[in-house]
């Protein structure tokens, strides 16, 4: 569920402001991340996509520098979520083994992402009208640089109460790991390798988690008998029932809410 921020680096947004073509006829794809709190803008990076590396490469700059927030609200485009189990992806699976929780806005409802939609609407005043004819692709993060100056520590916010976001901002205490942890588990909840093809084998039974999840680590926990939650870190991924099992094989099921 969404849930409300009450200090800087509790919670951060982002998104693609969506695409637009540079006077090099490249497009462009701006990646805002934004502290929800003091509004202070992390980053607004030029991309030409949207693939799961170049994200990451732009998250790890940003967490580096600033700390680990708990959670991230995005919408339900890729990078950030995928139609597989619970909507994750390669993404979101690893904000997850950071101690990341990503939220997710409802679909068609960007109000819920408010904030940072009235932060895009700022950015596009700034760009030239048509881009295409005035910038390059080269210039392009010079002029996104500019902005992010101007807006953290120059324009004042009404809802800061006329103060800037950088005044506002500071770095979380949760720093960057060099080692990616691993996804751990309580004691009462069997811990499991997720085989390259995405199934998951316990005492001659195999159960089909899905392909995005595939060499993470899945927790089992009995809430009944032959009933066991599958989940991966604070996320229910569904539930089995082994009386269900054909040939030793069985696929998850959605939990009831």
């Amino acid at each position: 569920p969404l849930e409300k921020a009450e200090s800087p680096k509790q919670r951060c947004r982002a998104d693609y402001k969506g695409q637009f073509l540079t006077g090099s006829g490249v497009w462009c794809d701006p990646l805002t991340i934004m502290d929800h709190a003091s509004r202070f803008l992390l980053a607004c990076h030029s991309m030409a996509n949207t693939n799961f590396l170049e994200t990451q490469a732009v998250f790890t700059e940003v967490f580096r520098e600033n700390g680990l927030p708990e959670r991230i609200r995005t919408d339900n485009g890729v990078p950030f979520a995928s139609k597989g189990r619970a909507g994750l992806s390669q993404l979101s699976i690893w904000w997850l083994r950071l101690g990341n929780i990503p939220e997710r806005i409802a679909p068609g409802r960007p109000e819920q992402n408010g904030r940072h939609e009235r932060m895009h609407r700022t950015l596009k005043s700034t760009l030239p009208s048509p881009p295409a004819v005035a910038v390059a692709w080269e210039a392009q993060q010079r002029h996104f640089d500019r902005f992010r100056q101007h807006y953290n520590y120059e324009r004042l916010h009404e809802a800061l109460k006329q103060r800037t976001p950088a005044s506002c901002y500071h770095p979380s205490p949760r720093p960057f790991p060099e080692k990616l942890p691993e996804m751990t588990y309580p004691s009462h909840i069997e811990s499991l390798p997720i085989d390259g093809c995405g199934i998951v084998s316990r005492r001659g039974l195999r159960i089909y988690v899905g392909y995005v999840l595939k060499h993470q680590t899945i927790g089992l926990e009995q809430i009944g008998d032959g009933l066991w939650d599958v989940i991966f870190g604070p996320i229910v991924l569904g539930r089995i029932d082994v009386r269900d099992a054909i040939d030793g094989y069985v696929t998850l099921k959605v939990s009831p809410m």
